[in-house]
């Protein structure tokens, strides 16, 4: 059966008296303000609850979602998210998850076109010919898929590693750190990239500056 509206209300009424029978204080303290200490960048798929995946509770992760969790260098969106969770909330960890089975990733590898959405995709494109050298090597599409969902994260950290915002911050000695993180829809596990990356030679290191040069140095071969 459909979920109506009704039954969206409905169900927050129900979440409400649970969550009181738990704590009967929780929405007083909710009200006072919050301190989490995450980011989270993510995917808007509705298949993909930051929260439920995470068991973590309101108030312990600040969240941005877009279509293929991207960080878009002029997307003032994300660029004030970014910003304030970073300057005023003082988040510790920035978690970029991309999943397995990300529409906007396939629609980008196949050049699908899904109307305006399409120049958002761009960037996923040029991440897919970027890569192109490492995406050759895969034998079927699906593993150039999943492979193109784990340097998309990469590729998303290196940009957030390249905003002022993040920059100002690590000069200053201050966190916080960035992290890329998968997750897989087929049995709900998240996978860690890489390790957090705390300052700039971490970053360079992670991300596709070390990776072109290896690919350079394998076509001289």
């Amino acid at each position: 059966m459909k979920t109506s509206i009704a039954q969206l209300l409905e169900g927050n009424k129900k979440w409400v008296a649970e969550t009181l029978k738990k704590d009967e204080h929780f929405f007083e303290h909710s009200a006072q303000g919050q301190s989490p200490k995450f980011l989270w960048i993510g995917c808007s798929d509705s298949r993909v609850p930051p929260d439920q995946i995470t068991q973590t509770a309101p108030g312990e992760l600040f969240i941005h979602r877009n279509i293929a969790n991207l960080v878009v260098e002029d997307d003032i969106n994300l660029l004030s998210v970014l910003q304030y969770a970073v300057e005023v909330l003082k988040v510790e960890d920035i978690i970029v998850c991309g999943h397995y089975g990300c529409g906007g990733v396939h629609a980008a590898m196949t050049g699908a076109r899904l109307g305006l959405i399409d120049q958002w995709l761009e960037h996923i494109k040029e991440a897919y010919q970027y890569y192109s050298w490492e995406m050759e090597q895969l034998p079927t599409d699906e593993a150039k898929a999943r492979k193109l969902v784990e340097l998309n994260v990469l590729e998303q950290i290196n940009n957030l590693g390249k905003t002022s915002i993040i920059q100002k911050a690590w000069e200053n000695g201050t966190r916080p750190s960035l992290n890329g993180w998968v997750y897989d829809i087929a049995n709900g596990q998240l996978t860690i990239l890489h390790e957090e990356i705390t300052n700039a030679r971490q970053l360079k290191q992670a991300c596709k500056f070390e990776r072109k040069l290896l690919h350079d140095q394998a076509s001289r071969l």
